[in-house]
């Protein structure tokens, strides 16, 4: 079982910044791979960016070059970094973590972030 806690949601204004965390506790496989998604409402969970164990990222376009996600695999922790927010990010994001190795797949509880123009 592993847990995902969240942090660093909030409101902001287009153009600001805010930096989300994720810190997994209980029994983490080493290897894995951590992700954030988002939900806006009436729209389907997009994957936002992803980040291996050995720190091989992915970024949706939409994203790509605003974002960047990071991990401390000592603090089992990993982060997004957002930039240039702009009010289309607005969303509820989850952090999640799949362990291929395992056949495990958890998500964290999402945490609300809301650009205002």
């Amino acid at each position: 079982q592993v847990q995902l806690v969240e942090s660093g949601g909030g409101l902001v204004q287009a153009g600001g910044s805010l930096r989300l965390s994720c810190a997994a506790s209980g029994n983490i496989n080493r290897l894995n791979i951590m992700g954030w998604y988002r939900q806006a409402p009436g729209k389907q969970r997009e994957l936002v960016a992803s980040i291996t164990s050995a720190s091989s990222t992915y970024y949706a376009n939409s994203v790509k070059g605003r974002f960047t996600i990071s991990r401390d695999n000592a603090k089992n922790t990993v982060y997004l970094q957002m930039n240039s927010l702009k009010p289309e990010d607005t969303a509820v994001y989850y952090c999640n973590q799949k362990s291929p190795l395992t056949d495990s797949n958890y998500w964290g509880q999402g945490t609300q972030i809301t650009i205002t123009s």
